[in-house]
């Protein structure tokens, strides 16, 4: 089944290229450490997937492009065009000569509904090509206007016009220091919208990738490019092919659908994390070396401690005890549903029983249920070894309380706020913007 990818706004566009371009990067190599067949059908399974082939013989990422001011993509289609290994289709972008102002509001009620038709057509031309349409990946951030506003205006319309397609939103959180003042209001109506909206949020934090570059990649002047570059490695490792459990032999044909099976049992908790173990500079690859019981017991602890990375990890935290008590362990972080993905060599004698523990897991599910892994021989990125680990569990907790307090308190000073009313949007309706995420607040306190 293939998927289609919607680029909203400069991150969500700078994010996609660096997306089909890992994977692209990845499908070409040769260091696949797995039999000619099986990385036969892990190329063209990753070519359905995410790319239609058309006469020129160069894969045709199936994307469409919106943003609000041309510059970015016109940046990224002739990036994605000059490597010569995949491109964009010259008729899948749509942008216009303003930008959204990092308004929300201008995003949402003004250029959405005024651009509606023309997107929805890119839309629905990618989706009829497509021989069989698994659902939609939508790329965007929080904290400006075009791709919050306008994203969320986005998602909705897809999910009148395909109400029983999976669609998947990729947000990324901003920093906590910030890059808009009004970051906390945008990403407040973001994700209350999307909620209603979409199947699942996948949140990447940009604080956490930019430590992941610091500490882990070793680089020292830090880019959007290299916090995307992590960013696109890690949904590769997640949407790239596997096998998964009752798939049979053939490789998955719907991730986005077995994706949210495994891991969206309830429509009250749609927040995936992602952690991915190892991550390191390429230079260094050929001199390590790595064990599935060692990734697995840092995966886990990760887990369990809500750490972002396999650097600095709590391992004082414990699952709490089988004894029913009132008091949880401190800092621990309760799992509704895990989904590991393992990839290389030996990957199916991998022992993964300290993931189907039930003290991870909130008391309503059953672990057997809770707990999923997909796996592949076919090694990713030149990695012989990697995990990764989606996650509907606490993770996000802390930073949506956070960002939800900062807007509460500019909100109840009524600051900026005649900056979104010019556009149509109320007190009121940020009131039941705010009474939607302290539901869920509070759902995942309550786990």
């Amino acid at each position: 089944m293939s998927i289609v990818t919607v680029q909203l706004g400069q991150c969500g566009n700078q994010i996609g290229q660096e997306v089909f371009s890992a994977l692209c990067s990845d499908i070409r190599g040769t260091h696949g450490l797995c039999s000619k067949k099986e990385n036969g059908s892990y190329q063209d399974s990753c070519k359905e997937r995410f790319f239609c082939e058309e006469e020129s013989a160069v894969p045709v990422a199936r994307a469409v492009l919106v943003d609000m001011e041309p510059k970015v993509i016109s940046q990224t289609l002739s990036m994605a065009a000059r490597s010569g290994h995949w491109k964009y289709s010259s008729h899948s972008h749509f942008c216009q000569k303003q930008g959204s102002g990092n308004n929300w509001a201008n995003g949402y009620s003004v250029h959405g509904p005024r651009h509606k038709e023309a997107i929805m057509n890119l839309v629905q031309k990618e989706a009829e090509k497509c021989d069989r349409l698994g659902g939609f990946f939508t790329i965007m951030s929080m904290a400006g206007g075009t791709g919050s506003g306008l994203g969320a205006f986005v998602t909705q319309c897809l999910r009148d016009a395909f109400p029983t397609s999976f669609i998947l939103n990729h947000v990324v959180w901003p920093y906590g220091t910030g890059e808009v003042i009004v970051q906390n209001y945008n990403s407040v109506l973001t994700l209350s919208h999307l909620y209603h909206s979409s199947d699942a949020l996948l949140v990447h934090e940009n604080d956490v990738i930019h430590k992941i570059c610091a500490q882990l990649m070793n680089i020292k002047q830090i880019s959007f490019r290299d916090v995307n570059q992590v960013i696109a490695h890690q949904l590769g490792s997640v949407f790239q092919p596997t096998h998964t459990a009752g798939g049979g032999s053939g490789y998955s044909r719907n991730p986005l659908g077995e994706l949210m099976e495994s891991l969206v049992p309830h429509p009250e908790f749609r927040m995936l994390g992602l952690r991915n173990i190892p991550q390191m500079p390429e230079s260094s690859l050929p001199y390590s070396t790595f064990s599935w019981p060692g990734l697995i017991k840092h995966l886990r602890q990760m887990l369990i401690a809500n750490a972002q990375m396999e650097e600095g990890i709590d391992w004082q935290v414990r699952p709490p005890s089988s004894i029913p008590s009132t008091n949880k362990p401190l800092h621990f972080n309760t799992s509704i549903a895990n989904l590991v993905i393992l990839r290389g060599k030996d990957v199916h004698g991998v022992d993964l029983g300290s993931f189907q523990d039930p003290s991870l897991y909130t008391s309503w599910l059953n672990p057997q249920d809770a707990f999923n892994a997909w796996k592949t021989p076919r090694a990713f990125n030149k990695y012989e070894k990697s995990a990764a680990l989606v996650s509907n569990s606490q993770f996000l907790l802390k930073p949506l309380d956070s960002i939800v307090g900062k807007a509460w308190n500019m909100f109840a000073s009524k600051a900026y706020l005649h900056q979104y009313a010019k556009f149509g949007i109320q007190e009121e309706d940020f009131l039941d913007c705010f009474t939607t995420l302290e539901q869920v607040i509070s759902s995942y306190t309550n786990l």
